[in-house]
């Protein structure tokens, strides 16, 4: 079985308030060089509109030929809360509204994770109850940053606890960085600057205390964890080196970096290969980043059915490794 956890799927209405609403906001709704409609937040482009964003018929078609049986469905770049918190509130929920009446028509194919109003602390477990108790979701998802703020700000702590006691994964996926103007030309948010972001919200989670308190948090980090496989001796080195790493840990930052999960989407064998070796079969989770222009939905599974290693791990990658954290397998 092949599941793709890492893909994006954009409801009708929400691209409408993007359009209606997005200046207000900072997006605006622009055309590239190719004639593709594109979504630019703050000056950096974030999202090349495709038509099965939005097209579950699309969607089916592409699974079968490339060989995915389900999709996780979840809401992409850049999110409900770039909007003021009522206006956020209401999005999340006919984005998993319209999610679930997806999952419900074709179970066999579809799942969901929660999008969630991060702004507020009360309607983020209000919302993520709903999902989890009302509409069947197996996880939520949530930004590398949320409008600037870090993932160990203990505004988010509620909604660690509410996961926290679920025991269901929450999929980090970038956001805009912060720091627009270095990554404002040659595209360089999408290439470069979103990768910093996810490794930043990865070390905060960790030298942030957030783990120690919550240790029943389960993170699945896009994009192959950024540069985290790449980069761990060197944030184990700085643990023992600057005192103020250790301050809200109990154990050696490795040992934190081994317990959260990295989705496939780099499709490069050597990369794929560094995050076997670092973190093991067990801690990878397969995904396209479909139908991002950048994403590649034939790649994904050849990538993993291309490497070096036992057809046993290979499965734990395709699907053992996220049924586990979903509760849909021991």
């Amino acid at each position: 079985m092949k599941i793709d956890v890492h893909n994006h799927f954009y409801p009708r209405n929400f691209l409408r308030q993007l359009e209606k609403d997005g200046g207000s906001v900072g997006i605006s709704v622009e055309k590239d060089q190719w004639d593709r409609t594109i979504l630019v937040q703050n000056g950096t482009r974030v999202v090349t509109i495709t038509p099965p964003m939005s097209d579950v018929g699309k969607r089916l078609d592409d699974m079968e030929r490339t060989g995915f049986d389900t999709q996780i469905l979840t809401l992409s770049i850049p999110s409900v809360d770039i909007f003021p918190v009522e206006i956020g509130e209401n999005l999340a929920r006919v984005v998993n509204d319209e999610i679930a009446g997806i999952v419900n028509d074709h179970p066999e194919n579809f799942m969901g994770f929660a999008t969630l109003p991060f702004l507020d602390r009360d309607r983020a477990v209000k919302e993520l109850d709903r999902c989890i108790r009302d509409l069947g979701f197996k996880g939520a998802c949530m930004g590398s940053n949320i409008k600037g703020m870090n993932l160990d700000d203990h505004r988010l702590y509620p909604f660690y606890e509410r996961m926290n006691e679920y025991g269901l994964p929450i999929h980090i996926h970038p956001r805009t960085p912060r720091d627009t103007e270095t990554y404002r030309d040659y595209r360089l948010g999408p290439m470069i600057g979103f990768e910093m972001d996810l490794c930043v919200a990865v070390v905060r989670l960790i030298m942030g205390g957030v783990l120690d308190r919550f240790p029943n948090l389960k993170f699945v980090v896009s994009h192959l964890g950024g540069a985290i496989p790449y980069l761990a001796e060197r944030i184990q080195n700085c643990y023992e080196a600057y005192p103020e790493c250790q301050q809200n840990i109990s154990r050696p930052a490795k040992e934190y970096l081994k317990e959260f999960y990295y989705d496939t989407v780099s499709f490069f064998e050597p990369a794929l290969m560094c995050a076997y070796s670092f973190a093991g079969p067990e801690r990878m989770i397969l995904g396209s980043d479909y139908p991002h222009v950048i994403g590649d939905i034939e790649r994904a599974i050849k990538s993993v059915e291309d490497l070096d290693i036992p057809e046993a791990d290979k499965e734990l990658i395709y699907s053992g490794n996220i049924s586990r954290l979903m509760g849909l397998s021991t």
